[in-house]
């Protein structure tokens, strides 16, 4: 195992780099750039562009500043955003602990409720509630999420005002306690809601494909033929082979679950690393961006190692040398 972690983290290296330069490439290709505002202001003279190009550096070539931005990152020196000129890794902090709370929230939502219900409806398959399951899963899956979590806001917002509309909360409000959990609970509300409802669907759709195609094996009917109880048969013997592809299939879903972040988290205002995102593309402000995108490339990296780790624990078949 361990051999095994080392070479996976050696291989993860020139997979990152190659990552970081070609968003590096494609950010700075994008027309416009940090000072496209100054450009089209008639009161800002060539001079003073000139000058502001030096200070941010984007008088250099291309590849001496993605040289000089990946020395400083490896280094645990992310640089400073252009426009609040504070430190990128201190901002991105700040912002990621909030994301993780949202999607670890979101996630954990999720995966108990689309669990059992993939798990239902495939022991009792064509049944009212696998049909009725069916429905709801196609039909929240292919929503977008920009357009659910507005038709949430209006609904529970707007319309029967019971949760609010944006934010993590109250602002000037000075609760403690359980007060201030419930308050925190009302604005987490609409934006777990909306993950939710996309994820769980496709979730339990796919957790009742894997389990259909385990429990009609050779060694699931003889267990049946056995005696044992049917809950055991689906627990202790289907379920755990019908994990694997499940594992991979959460695991690559990860990276679409922070994608869908940025997009809830810049409806309903959530001061997450999305929401951050989502403004510095908006100012060009690259190196928080590049931050950013780092991040995410990593994320997908490790929850990617995360379930081949798994793979071992659910099939005792895999040998990891």
């Amino acid at each position: 195992m361990a051999s095994y972690l080392v070479r996976r983290l050696l291989e993860g290296v020139p997979l990152l780099l190659a990552i970081t330069l070609v968003v590096y490439l494609v950010l700075v290709s994008i027309p416009g750039g940090p000072l496209a505002a100054y450009r089209n202001n008639p009161r800002v003279r060539a001079e003073d562009l000139a000058r502001l190009e030096k200070q941010l550096g984007l008088d250099r070539p291309v590849y001496v500043r993605y040289a000089l931005w990946l020395g400083k990152f490896v280094r645990g020196d992310w640089g400073y955003s252009y426009v609040t000129r504070r430190p990128v890794l201190a901002m991105i902090w700040e912002r990621f602990q909030n994301t993780i709370y949202l999607m670890g929230v979101a996630l954990l939502i999720t995966l108990l409720l689309a669990i059992p219900i993939g798990i239902y409806s495939a022991v009792r398959q064509y049944s009212l509630f696998d049909h009725a399951m069916t429905g709801l899963a196609f039909m929240g899956y292919s929503m977008p999420v920009f357009w659910l979590g507005l038709l949430l806001m209006l609904l529970f917002s707007v319309e029967l005002r019971w949760l609010p509309a944006g934010g993590m909360f109250t602002i000037g409000a000075d609760l403690t306690g359980w007060a201030a959990f419930v308050d925190r609970l009302k604005y987490l509300a609409l934006p777990v809601l909306t993950l939710t409802i996309v994820s769980a669907g496709f979730y339990a759709r796919y957790l009742r494909a894997s389990l259909l195609d385990v429990i009609h094996q050779d060694y699931v009917r003889t267990a049946w033929a056995k005696g044992l109880r049917g809950s055991r048969v689906i627990l202790r013997h289907a379920l755990k082979n019908a994990l694997i592809p499940f594992v991979t299939v959460v695991a690559i879903h990860m990276p679409q679950l922070f994608t869908g972040a940025v997009v809830v988290e810049t409806v309903f205002a959530w001061p997450g690393i999305g929401r951050l995102f989502w403004d510095a593309a908006l100012q060009f402000d690259y190196p928080v961006l590049m931050g950013v995108l780092a991040v995410g490339a990593l994320l997908v990296w490790l929850f990617n190692l995360l379930a081949d780790l798994l793979y071992g624990y659910l099939d005792p078949r895999i040998r990891y040398g």
